[in-house]
C-alpha cells in the first residue's frame, strides 16, 4: 500500500510540474486577450488607482508576502515528497486561517460571512452537478460517446489527425457534458488509442485537461458559464458571446502544446527525471 501510495503521489507531482509551462502559456494568452480589448475599449475598462510613489507600491505589496509564502511552502511540500496533495490542501487552509487572524481580518463576522458564501456556492454547484450526472447516466446509457469513441478508433488515424479528431469530439460532448464525465465515458477506448499513436500520457493528461476547461465554456451545458451567470446575474447567451475569446484561447494553447510537446514533458523530466 505505501509503494502504490508513493507512485500516486509522484505521478501527481509529475502531473503538477507537467502543467507550468502550459500554465504561463495560456495565462500569457489571455492577458494578451485582455490587454487588447482594454486598448481597443478604453471606455469600458475600469478608472486607474490613485497615483502611488515607488516606496508606496512596496508596502502595499507586503500584504501579499504572506500569501506568496503560503503558495510557495505547498508547492515546496509536494515537489519534494513531505506532503500528499490532500495534506498541502489541509495546509492551505490552516495558512489561509492563520494569515487571516494575523491580518486582523478574521473576525466572526467575517467567518460566518464566508461560511454562508460557501454553503450558497456550493449549493449551487451541487444542483448542477446533480443535473450533469443525470444527464451523463442518460448519455450513457444512450451508448454515444463510447460509440463516437469507438468510431474513431476504427479510423485508423495518424497520430496528429487523431488529436485533432479527438479535440472536435470532446468539443462536441463538452456542450452535452461536464468534463470528469467525459472522460470517464471515454478513457476505456481514448487511451489505448493514445498508447498506439506513441503519446506520453503525462502529455495527454494536461491535454485532456485543457480540452475539460473547454467543455466547462461551452453551452449549453457549460459548468462555468452557470457559475458567472450566478456572479453577475448576466443573462446565459451574453456570458457564452462573452467566453468565446477564452474558448479560442485555450483551442491556440492546445495547438501549442501539440505542436510542441516538451513545453508539457520537459519540467517534469528536468526535476524527476523520466
Amino acid at each position: 500500500m505505501v509503494v502504490y501510495a508513493v507512485a500516486a503521489d509522484a505521478s501527481i507531482i509529475r502531473i503538477f510540474l507537467a502543467g507550468f509551462i502550459p500554465g504561463f502559456i495560456l495565462m500569457a494568452l489571455f492577458s494578451g486577450y485582455i490587454a487588447w480589448w482594454a486598448l481597443r475599449n478604453p471606455d469600458k475598462t475600469p478608472p486607474p488607482g490613485p497615483e502611488m510613489s515607488f516606496a508606496q507600491k512596496i508596502r502595499a505589496s507586503g500584504n501579499l508576502i504572506p500569501c506568496s509564502l503560503l503558495i510557495l511552502f505547498i508547492v515546496w511540500v509536494l515537489v519534494a515528497g513531505w506532503a500528499t496533495a490532500t495534506e498541502c490542501a489541509a495546509y492551505g487552509v490552516l495558512g489561509s486561517l492563520a494569515i487571516a487572524w494575523w491580518g486582523r481580518s478574521l473576525t466572526w463576522k467575517s467567518f460566518i460571512d464566508s461560511l454562508m458564501g460557501a454553503t450558497r456556492v456550493s449549493c449551487m454547484i451541487m444542483f448542477i452537478l446533480a443535473g450533469a450526472s443525470f444527464l451523463s447516466m442518460t448519455m450513457a446509457f444512450t451508448g454515444i460517446p463510447r460509440a463516437l469513441a469507438e468510431w474513431v478508433a476504427s479510423l485508423s488515424l495518424s497520430p496528429y489527425a487523431l488529436i485533432t479528431v479527438l479535440c472536435i469530439l470532446y468539443i462536441i460532448l463538452g456542450t452535452a457534458l461536464d468534463g470528469i464525465s467525459m472522460i470517464v465515458l471515454t478513457s476505456a477506448v481514448v487511451l489505448p488509442m493514445i498508447q498506439k499513436a506513441g503519446f506520453d500520457l503525462i502529455w495527454f493528461g494536461i491535454f485532456i485537461v485543457l480540452l475539460v476547461e473547454i467543455a466547462e465554456v461551452t453551452p449549453p451545458v457549460g459548468f462555468n458559464l452557470f457559475v458567472l451567470q450566478n456572479m453577475t446575474g448576466k443573462d446565459s447567451n451574453y456570458i457564452a458571446k462573452c467566453s468565446l475569446p477564452f474558448f479560442a484561447c485555450l483551442v491556440v494553447c492546445i495547438a501549442i502544446i501539440t505542436a510542441f510537446p516538451i513545453t508539457v514533458t520537459w519540467l517534469p523530466d528536468i526535476v524527476m527525471g523520466k
